[in-house]
Parts: C-alpha cells; structure tokens; sequence
C-alpha cells in the first residue's frame, strides 16, 4: 500500500486502518521503541488539565463512535 492508496481512501477506512495499525504495535513485544520528548510533554499538559478541571475524560469506546461519526462527511 502506498501513500496514493491511503490518501485515496475515505475517512472512515484510514480511521479502521489506523485503529489496526494501533492494535498491531500494541500487540509486538519488542518495546524498544522510545516515545518521543514530545509525548511525554502532551500527557503532561493532559493530566495538568484534568487536574485543573478544564479537560475531561471520554470512553475510548464512545471517543471511536465519535470520531466514526464524525468523519461520515
């Protein structure tokens, strides 16, 4: 697959593609793979705004319906 093919792909199908793609990296048991500076810096600003009341937690099941839903254009 090349980056024509998934650029030519609808929303919904990148989304499924990803979502697999996730679930395959989640799966190998070689996590010698280090997260990027930048990562680390993201979930601290999450966790900052949880803490402070301005950001809010969502179901992963509910936040894929939602992004599903969302790219139905």
């Amino acid at each position: 697959m090349t980056t024509a093919d998934i650029a030519a792909m609808p929303v919904a199908e990148k989304l499924k593609l990803m979502e697999a793609l996730w679930d395959s990296l989640n799966a190998q048991t070689d996590k010698d793979v280090e997260s990027p500076a930048w990562h680390e810096a993201a979930l601290q600003q999450a966790e900052d705004d949880l803490t402070a009341g301005t950001a809010s937690l969502v179901d992963w099941a509910e936040a894929k319906d939602s992004l599903r839903k969302s790219s139905r254009v």
